[in-house]
């Protein structure tokens, strides 16, 4: 997916590549969710998960198949201005397929607590203290004008963790360079129909099924 989406954005370079790895994909498909869609209550209810995957999350999956089939034919057809026109349908709809993809194995049933190891070492390293941390990455995803995501994510060149933001479905690795460890999504549909338009106590609950251990695998793998 990221060869398409990396290879979608380089217009100006050659064409032959983004349309080598188009011809030879397949259709993005819906993942399945590690758990049930009522498995995060009370934290997250059943209602708000099933429509956010099977809906949402779906819609974007849909959206990204057209949008690649549209530019594989301008590829093929050598149409630059449909090719450029197409980028926001990539970008929007290959986001929120990477970013929701991260998010449902960010949460768990079985999560919450602090995370151990060496992503703590990390955090008390780079944030100061776990509280600090927790309380920097709430406060930026507060912070999100309208809809979008608050990230940590993992520096490979400076080597440390980072706090982003990121706007509407932005993906952060191909927006900022930083690989995601955990994303918390803060568009409304994520939390509105439990927690109507405040975002802070949707941001409190959130911190109890968040899935460490996912968190800190994503991290050791982003270090090799």
């Amino acid at each position: 997916m990221l060869c398409r989406l990396a290879s979608a954005g380089r217009i100006g370079a050659k064409l032959t590549a983004p349309l080598g790895c188009l011809v030879s994909r397949q259709k993005h498909t819906l993942p399945d969710l590690p758990y049930d869609y009522g498995a995060l209550e009370p934290h997250i209810n059943a209602e708000i998960m099933q429509l956010h995957h099977s809906k949402h999350h779906a819609t974007y999956v849909n959206n990204l198949n057209v949008a690649e089939e549209k530019y594989k034919e301008a590829l093929a057809k050598g149409d630059v201005t449909a090719q450029v026109s197409l980028q926001p349908a990539l970008k929007f709809n290959g986001g929120g397929h990477i970013n929701h993809t991260i998010f449902w194995t960010n949460l768990s049933p079985n999560g919450g607590g602090e995370p151990k190891g060496e992503l703590m070492e990390a955090i008390k390293r780079d944030f100061g203290s776990f509280a600090n941390f927790k309380e920097k990455l709430t406060a930026v995803s507060v912070g999100v004008q309208g809809s979008g995501w608050g990230w940590l994510g993992y520096n490979k060149e400076q080597g440390r963790l980072q706090i982003a933001a990121c706007a509407n479905q932005d993906p952060l690795q191909g927006t900022t360079g930083l690989i995601p460890l955990l994303g918390i999504d803060v568009w409304e549909h994520a939390y509105y129909l439990q927690y109507k338009n405040v975002r802070p106590d949707y941001l409190k609950a959130i911190w109890n099924v968040i899935n460490w251990e996912n968190v800190s695998s994503r991290y050791a793998t982003s270090k090799k």
